[in-house]
C-alpha cells in the first residue's frame, strides 16, 4: 500500500470494523461518516461547463463536518476575518490553565458536565466536580469505575489538589490581529491532519506526534487502525458542546454599541472584512490564489450548469461560480 494517506483513507479501511465492536455516540458516527464520504459525491456534486471550449467540470461538495481534516482550513479563514471586527488596539493576556492527568478518565466519561465547569481554576472545579459526584450526576466507565466509591474518589480529590494547576498568562507582543489569527489554528484544529500521517498498512497506522517529555521533539508513533480511530473520536465533543463562548462586552447583548463606545474611547478604527462581501469562488481566489472558474482544459471561464445534492435534488437555476 501506498505510503501517502489520508485520515479518510484510514476510516474508509479501519472504520466499519471499528464501529461493529464499539459503542459509538451518534456525534462519532455522524463524523465518521462525513469523512469516509468527503468529496466523493456522496454530499452532492457542483457542475460547471466552460464557455469557450464547453468542457465539463464537476466539483464534489464536501460533508463541512467541524472535524474532517479537508473542512477547516477556509471556514478558519472566515472565522479569523470575522474575528478581527471585534478587536481592540489595546493590550491582549493569553490565559491558558492545565487539568491534572488523574482527572482525565472522569473527564472523558463525562463531557458534559465537566467542560461546563472547566472555566475556572482548581478550588472552584474541584468543588463542582465533588458537588456532580454527591449528586449521582456522574458516570464511571473501565478503569475509572472505581471511582464510584466515597473513599476512591475523595483520593482523587485529595491527589488534585495536592497538584500545581500551572495557570498561564502572558501578553501578546504582536498586536490585536495578531491574537485572533492565533486563535484561530486552535479553535479550526482536528485531532490529527493529513500532513502528520506517514504510513498505513493492513493492520497500523504511523504519524508524527509532539513529545512533550522530550522538549518537544517530533517522533514517529504505530498504532493499530481501530486504536487510531479510537483516538481519533475520542476528540469529538458532544452534541451541543459550545467550543467558544464570548463574555462582558463581547457577549451578543449590545455588542456592536459597546466595541463602538470603546473604539471612540481609544481611538482606534475599525477592522474592514476583506472577505464578508466576496462570494465562495472569490474567497478562494482571495486566499489561496486559486481560480475555482478557471477551465483547466483551455484556460476558459467556468459558469454555473446545475447542482445535484446529496438528497437527489436538482437545481437548474444560476449559481454562483
Amino acid at each position: 500500500m501506498s505510503d501517502r494517506c489520508t485520515i479518510q483513507d484510514i476510516f474508509n479501511q479501519f472504520y466499519p470494523s471499528y464501529e461493529l465492536s464499539h459503542k459509538l455516540s451518534a456525534v462519532q458516527r455522524k463524523t465518521a461518516y462525513s469523512i469516509m464520504n468527503c468529496k466523493t459525491g456522496a454530499f452532492g456534486v457542483n457542475i460547471s461547463v466552460c464557455e469557450e471550449c464547453s468542457t465539463v467540470t464537476i466539483h464534489h461538495n464536501s460533508c463541512r463536518n467541524r472535524y474532517c481534516p479537508m473542512c477547516q482550513e477556509f471556514p478558519k479563514e472566515k472565522w479569523v476575518d470575522a474575528r478581527k471586527e471585534d478587536v481592540l488596539d489595546a493590550p491582549y493576556f493569553h490565559v491558558v490553565f492545565t487539568v491534572p492527568e488523574e482527572l482525565n478518565p472522569v473527564i472523558y466519561n463525562n463531557q458534559k458536565p465537566i467542560r461546563v465547569i472547566s472555566r475556572v481554576f482548581r478550588g472552584k472545579y474541584l468543588m463542582e466536580l465533588k458537588q456532580l459526584w454527591t449528586d449521582q450526576k456522574l458516570e464511571f466507565h473501565g478503569t475509572s469505575q472505581k471511582y464510584q466509591n466515597h473513599y476512591a474518589f475523595k483520593e482523587l480529590l485529595d491527589i488534585c489538589y495536592g497538584k500545581e494547576w500551572s495557570p498561564y498568562c502572558k501578553k501578546t507582543f504582536q498586536g490585536a490581529q495578531a491574537v485572533i489569527q492565533y486563535l484561530g489554528k486552535y479553535t479550526h484544529r482536528i485531532a490529527v491532519s493529513n500532513h502528520r500521517i506517514i504510513h498505513m498498512d493492513e493492520k497500523s497506522v504511523t504519524f508524527a506526534v509532539k513529545d512533550y517529555n522530550n522538549a518537544g521533539q517530533w517522533k514517529e508513533l504505530t498504532v493499530s487502525g481501530e486504536e487510531f480511530i479510537r483516538r481519533f473520536l475520542m476528540h469529538v465533543p458532544p452534541k451541543r458542546f459550545v467550543r467558544i463562548r464570548h463574555y462582558g462586552m463581547l457577549s451578543n447583548k449590545n455588542k456592536l454599541k459597546k466595541l463602538t463606545l470603546c473604539r471612540n474611547l481609544l481611538g482606534c478604527k475599525k477592522y474592514i472584512s476583506r472577505l464578508k462581501s466576496l462570494d465562495a469562488a472569490a474567497m478562494i481566489k482571495l486566499i489561496y490564489q486559486v481560480d475555482v472558474c478557471k477551465c483547466n482544459a483551455c484556460g476558459g471561464h467556468l459558469v454555473p450548469a446545475s447542482a445535484e445534492y446529496a438528497c437527489g435534488r436538482r437545481s437548474d437555476g444560476p449559481m454562483r461560480c
